[in-house]
């Protein structure tokens, strides 16, 4: 009988190579998919931060200041310290088209420092409401550090009918905490945060080079299914 010449097994060193290229784009698929459902997860504590909001009296938004909102910045951060206090944390952003409707959202940096009596870290959450258009743009260009950029104040409360004045009204920023210690409604607090854009991870999840003033004013990107009830609710309660 004539024998079959088999091929010629590869070299051991190709065989690693594929190896370790199989192992890599799988580690690859693995950290897209967990930046994906990070990103998922921020954006969806931002709405339930929001949602929250509103479905408390003492410090929901009243209509009128959402009414005539021209972005929305949702944030959740943690404070930490003594007398001097440190925040970090995130933020999701969307803006108003001319047309009426909201962007997409992106998340954003948050942080800050200031003064005040607080305890060890607790969890605190801010709704920054941009009441002109060339405020936010602020954040394309550099940090945005709030009451130093544009005027800020604490905003009126759905309950508290008479702050909701043509005054306050006429501020760029108003601003809206819920938590305890200094931030939760105190002059410092409206001074101390900063909003900064972290293009990398909204360009990850998007899938797009386009950055965050082009995702914010733009009609590029097709709303993922995710991001859908945030655009939604805020659509609605600023009607």
């Amino acid at each position: 009988m004539s024998s079959i010449a088999r091929p010629p097994s590869p070299p051991l060193s190709r065989l690693w190579l594929a190896a370790v290229l199989g192992l890599a784009a799988l580690f690859a698929s693995n950290a897209r998919a967990n930046d994906d459902a990070r990103f998922v997860s921020r954006i969806e504590t931002c709405e339930a931060i929001l949602r929250e909001f509103q479905d408390d009296p003492q410090v929901a938004l009243p209509a009128a200041v959402l009414k005539q909102a021209r972005a929305l910045v949702i944030v959740n951060q943690i404070q930490g310290g003594l007398i001097l206090g440190a925040q970090f944390g995130y933020g999701t952003m969307l803006v108003r088209h001319s047309d009426g409707t909201w962007s997409i959202p992106v998340l954003v940096r948050v942080g800050g420092a200031g003064f005040g009596l607080q305890l060890g870290g607790q969890r605190a959450e801010t709704i920054y409401v941009f009441t002109e258009e060339k405020a936010p743009r602020i954040v394309f260009t550099k940090r945005f550090n709030v009451d130093i950029d544009a005027r800020a104040v604490n905003g009126p409360r759905t309950y508290e009918p008479e702050k909701l004045t043509a005054e306050v009204l006429a501020f760029p920023v108003l601003v809206y905490g819920r938590g305890q210690g200094y931030y939760a409604g105190s002059s410092t607090s409206v001074a101390a945060g900063w909003i900064d854009r972290h293009d990398s991870v909204n360009q990850a999840y998007y899938k797009t080079e386009y950055g965050m003033p082009e995702l914010l004013y733009g009609n590029y990107i097709s709303p993922p299914a995710a991001v859908r009830p945030l655009m939604e609710f805020v659509t609605q309660i600023t009607r």
